[in-house]
């Protein structure tokens, strides 16, 4: 089960969590995801000049129309073999967008969803109804793994 009683973080902690982490994936995606590196480069931006959230206007912005360009894998920033699941929108102003997550990914949305029940007064135990459809909506199946992860 998933450790609900981890205390708030200042707002110092959070700040410096939020800047290392978005410098972390900004990098992992430059590395990783071509088109990523080009839209970057072509901003004459590179992964060191992201220093924290407060340079995220620095950034290219993902539309629709890049994932549909893109399609289905080519936003992917992991090996094929690193995937564990893959979800895809209804595809109903369009292609449908896919997202692919790994074992890390489902375990880090799994605890989120926990610790956001938790928040919420539910608890180990508890019965919850889950009312989202199980084809692969994405937010159904996230709602799903965090409810048994609190245990409830």
């Amino acid at each position: 089960m998933v450790d609900t009683t981890t205390g708030a973080a200042s707002r110092e902690e959070l700040t410096a969590r939020q800047d290392e982490r978005l410098g972390e994936t900004v990098r992992h995606a430059y590395e990783n995801v071509p088109f990523y590196r080009e839209a970057m480069d072509g901003m004459g931006v590179a992964p060191e000049d992201i220093e924290g959230v407060a340079d995220i206007e620095k950034l290219p912005m993902t539309t629709k129309d890049d994932f549909r360009a893109e399609y289905p894998d080519g936003l992917f920033a992991v090996e094929d073999s690193d995937v564990r699941r893959i979800h895809a929108s209804s595809g109903t102003t369009g292609t449908p967008k896919i997202v692919a997550y790994t074992e890390g990914d489902l375990d880090r949305w799994a605890t989120v969803m926990a610790r956001s029940l938790a928040a919420a007064g539910v608890e180990p135990g508890d019965t919850v109804q889950n009312a989202y459809g199980y084809g692969l909506f994405t937010g159904g199946l996230g709602f799903h793994d965090g409810i048994e992860a609190l245990g409830a």
